[in-house]
């Protein structure tokens, strides 16, 4: 088997990382069918869309305005009819409240890589954006994680480790020093980088000119 890294680079709280995530998934499917002797290796790296916001994080409908002013929730009209598209029922009228995800990252820093990793940060982003759970609250990350296949006591030290925390908080700021402003990155290979959540054709085009490039070498 040919191995294919995929390094994503995301944050639990932006909607084009979730719509993303759906849209990787297609490209997966296609990329088995068409090169059943690749084995896709998936790992999902710390980037934090506002790493300003306190730790206790801030309501919802503060945040919303300060970015967007009067009206903005209409915003985010467009992103749900896209979400429609790829199978996300986003409930953006659920979420009160915009955290600081520091922690969140944590859990998937903690995971291994695969479907553990993959399990964590979907459960995540289900819990934010479809059941609008607060994720501030160490129990509800507690609960998600858990609910994801986490022991709860190993999910329980990783929420009070300061130093993975830190970690966590120089993983994103690596990712800025590499240039990456926006979310979802991903990065094939460590050869092709592609910004935005492009769609699942676009996505394993990248795949293959990375393996071709790989190959070159």
């Amino acid at each position: 088997m040919k191995t294919l890294t995929i390094d994503v680079v995301s944050d639990v709280v932006c909607p084009w990382c979730y719509i993303g995530k759906r849209r990787l998934e297609r490209a997966l499917a296609l990329l088995a069918v068409k090169y059943p002797d690749v084995d896709p290796e998936v790992k999902w790296h710390t980037f934090q869309l506002n790493p300003d916001i306190p730790p206790e994080g801030m309501p919802r409908a503060d945040y919303v305005f300060n970015k967007f002013g009067a009206g903005g929730i209409a915003k985010y009209e467009h992103i749900a009819s896209v979400g429609k598209d790829v199978g996300i029922a986003f409930a953006f009228d659920q979420i009160t409240r915009q955290p600081n995800t520091v922690v969140a990252h944590s859990l998937i820093a903690m995971s291994e890589p695969g479907m553990a990793q993959d399990a964590v940060v979907e459960a995540l982003f289900k819990a934010y954006f479809l059941e609008g759970r607060d994720l501030t609250e160490a129990s509800v990350l507690i609960d998600i994680a858990v609910s994801a296949g986490m022991d709860r006591a190993e999910a329980q030290a990783h929420l009070q480790n300061s130093d993975l925390h830190s970690q966590t908080i120089d993983s994103d700021k690596a990712a800025r020093e590499m240039g990456i402003t926006g979310v979802p990155f991903f990065i094939f290979n460590r050869q092709v980088g592609l910004s935005g959540a492009h769609d699942g054709e676009t996505l394993l085009q990248g795949m293959v000119e990375a393996m071709n490039a790989t190959t070159e070498d």
